[in-house]
């Protein structure tokens, strides 16, 4: 039987994943491959069952950012965050929306979680950045596959080269992504969204801000999707959206690179990359 170290290392420092994961533009993918993630029924039934993404939204994303920056830049810290979010999981299970039982650490789900985030930021990276090329893919996907080892996915659960990677998601596509109520939901740009809590008059502009950032989640969460898992799930995107699309991605294009290394990278990657740096 395969074995992984009792401690898989990061991915590492100066890689495809160090320069990416922090930047500022990572947050712009993470609704839509939270989309592809629920799409598949085990995955949907247990967020649906068991998740706060409704109740408390800002709470989870913030704890959903802090892991995977922690995966990256965590050094260490990096695999008891891979051994804690296992605990979390241990106790998700139920039966899906086909009548299947489902346990959130089944194999074919928990790998699947982690496989999104491959397509979807190479999709946003067509818009937000210069993309990969093709021996840069090969290098994101490797250290991807480091990642799954922190989480506890086995090599055996992930194909291992990019050119297997395309086959496993197209036949995933095929026969288990579509639509549920927590897609629904989380495209639906009339969603209700709680305010943030903290500042008193973010709360009192919460009227007016809320409806804004439902609609941009909507939005984003359906245009960076790619094309193939947009259809698999039935989801429209219309010609006026994409264009749409692309002229806000011509200014975070132009924008974000121009920016200071302070305001680009979230600040657990900036910590990270400044001690990296000293001798």
């Amino acid at each position: 039987m395969e074995q992984h170290d009792p401690d898989p290392p990061p991915p590492p420092q100066g890689g495809i994943l160090w320069d990416t994961a922090g930047d500022i533009r990572s947050l712009l993918a993470l609704p839509a491959a939270f989309v592809l993630q629920v799409a598949h029924p085990a995955v949907g039934a247990g967020v649906d069952a068991y998740s706060v993404f409704r109740t408390d939204p800002w709470g989870r994303g913030t704890r959903s950012l802090a892991s995977v920056l922690l995966w990256v830049y965590g050094g260490e810290a990096a695999a008891e965050e891979g051994r804690r979010l296992r605990r979390v999981h241990r106790d998700i299970r139920g039966t899906d929306a086909h009548g299947r039982r489902y346990h959130a650490l089944d194999p074919a789900p928990y790998a699947w979680v982690h496989a999104t985030g491959f397509p979807v930021s190479r999709r946003a990276r067509r818009y937000f950045a210069r993309p990969f090329t093709p021996e840069e893919d090969e290098r994101f996907y490797a250290e991807w596959l480091r990642v799954g080892r922190i989480l506890g996915i086995h090599d055996r659960d992930m194909p291992p080269t990019v050119a297997e990677f395309w086959p496993y998601y197209a036949r995933t596509l095929a026969r288990e992504i579509g639509p549920n109520a927590v897609v629904a939901e989380l495209t639906d740009p009339r969603r209700t969204l709680p305010p943030p809590p903290g500042s008193r008059a973010l709360r009192l502009l919460w009227p007016l801000l809320g409806p804004v950032l439902a609609r941009s989640l909507g939005f984003l969460s359906v245009g960076l999707l790619p094309p193939e898992a947009r259809a698999a799930i039935g989801l429209p995107w219309s010609a006026r959206q994409e264009r749409r699309l692309r002229r806000v991605a011509v200014l975070v294009r132009w924008t974000v690179p121009r920016l200071p290394e302070r305001l680009r990278y979230l600040p657990a990657a900036r910590r990270a990359r400044a001690a990296a740096r000293r001798p």
